[in-house]
Parts: structure tokens; C-alpha cells; sequence
């Protein structure tokens, strides 16, 4: 009987503390057009091969987490993984899904790239998803804490010149 007494009182308790989570607030309009302009300023940075920029949308220590391969940490890391990347002719990205408790938000995105790999005689088009942790910074804008992506194989084919 009284271990039956103390899972009751466990199942109880947790009950209780889990009603004292704070719930989950709407995203302020602003904070959604903040995390927008982020998107669309990493993604023209891409296209302008301009890592600095494209990595000045990333925290200090953020991380990116890329396929098959390791991680890349800090801004300067990621700054020099962008500069390494094969030319990028085409590169969108859209937002599917976008939630936040406080100062963390999660974006998961598709995007659609071109580009042409070393070596490669013809560009390589692709399609994938993105998930993306988000900080907001005390000026009010969002950066990327950590970054993720992979491709959808299915998706990817040769554009033939």
C-alpha cells in the first residue's frame, strides 16, 4: 500500500509542476518580421557570396550543424564554411513553420539551391528542409543559435546546359 501511496502522490506532483509551465506566447508581428528579415538576409547573402554577412546572421558561438560532416562553431567558422561553399546561382528559402517561448524561437524551412560543386560540368539543383534555433538579441533582432539542414534526395537533379 504505501508504495502505491507514493506513485500517487509522484503522479500528483508531477501533475501539479507541470501546470506551472509558463505557457507558450503568440510571436509578437515584429518578432515574426525580425526573423524574416533574418532569412532573407542570410539568403542574399549566400547569393552575393558574401560569407561575412551571411555569417553575421549567426550567434557569436552559433553552430551549424551541415550533412555529412562535422560541426561548425563559431561565427568565424561559419563565415569561413560559407566562403568554402561551391557557387550558389540560385537560393530560396520559406518559412513553413515558426513558434517561440520568450527569447527562443524555432524556424523549420524548405529551400531550393543551384549550384555547381568542383568539378562538376553542369550545376546541381536541390531541395531540402532547415531547422534553425533563434536568440533574440536586446535590440530586438534574431540570431541563429544553431542551424541544421539536409537535402531531399528525391529532389535533386542536373540542369543540363
Amino acid at each position: 500500500m504505501p508504495v502505491r501511496r507514493r506513485l500517487a502522490f509522484l503522479v500528483i506532483a508531477g501533475l501539479g509542476l507541470s501546470a506551472c509551465q509558463p505557457l507558450s506566447e503568440r510571436l509578437a508581428d515584429a518578432d515574426r518580421q525580425a526573423i524574416q528579415a533574418a532569412v532573407d538576409g542570410f539568403t542574399k547573402a549566400v547569393l552575393a557570396n558574401d560569407p561575412t554577412t551571411g555569417a553575421s546572421y549567426y550567434a557569436e558561438d552559433g553552430m551549424m550543424l551541415p550533412p555529412n560532416g562535422p560541426v561548425v562553431q563559431g561565427r568565424s567558422a561559419i563565415s569561413a564554411f560559407l566562403d568554402g561553399f561551391p557557387p550558389v546561382t540560385e537560393f530560396s528559402q520559406t518559412i513553413v513553420e515558426l513558434e517561440a517561448n520568450g527569447d527562443l524561437a524555432y524556424a523549420r524551412l524548405t529551400y531550393s539551391m543551384t549550384t555547381t560543386p568542383p568539378g562538376a560540368k553542369v550545376p546541381l539543383k536541390t531541395s531540402g528542409k532547415v531547422l534553425i534555433i533563434l536568440r533574440k538579441q536586446v535590440n530586438g533582432s534574431w540570431l541563429t543559435t544553431r542551424g541544421m539542414w539536409n537535402s531531399d534526395i528525391t529532389g535533386t537533379t542536373v540542369i543540363s546546359s
